[in-house]
């Protein structure tokens, strides 16, 4: 008797734009880039607020960097970082405490996250800007 064994064909190589992941997954993936980001751009955003509080000249000098287009997209995406991580950390606060563990609540608060930061983003854009 011999034995037919069947192994499985396994890709050599992780082809990263044919993975589909779950918008829980994407939620997740989005929490900690926005995280990093946060992290990574906290000293611009202490200079910034340095020289915002130091002087009339330094404020002088900070009106006239944040009064850049590019630098108000930067700080727009900062803000959107911020209120993503945000959100996204009360629901991971939530699932931690086995609320929302199901595959619909997960998906459903996922979708939830993503709706409510990008509308404080936009309500706090359209009134700062």
């Amino acid at each position: 008797m011999t034995e037919v064994i069947l192994k499985k064909q396994r890709p050599k190589h992780l082809a990263l734009n044919e993975i589909r992941l779950p918008l829980p997954g994407k939620v997740s993936i989005l929490h900690r880039v926005s995280g990093a980001g946060l992290f990574l751009m906290l000293p611009v955003l202490l200079a910034l607020f340095g020289s915002s509080v130091g002087s009339p000249e330094s404020y002088a000098a900070y009106k006239g960097i944040v009064g850049n287009v590019f630098v108000k997209l930067l700080l727009v995406g900062l803000l959107w970082a911020y209120l993503h991580h945000f959100c996204a950390g009360i629901r991971f606060l939530l699932l931690d405490a086995h609320i929302g563990i199901d595959k619909q609540s997960a998906v459903s608060s996922a979708r939830l996250v993503l709706i409510v930061s990008l509308t404080l983003t936009f309500l706090l854009v359209a009134k700062l800007w």
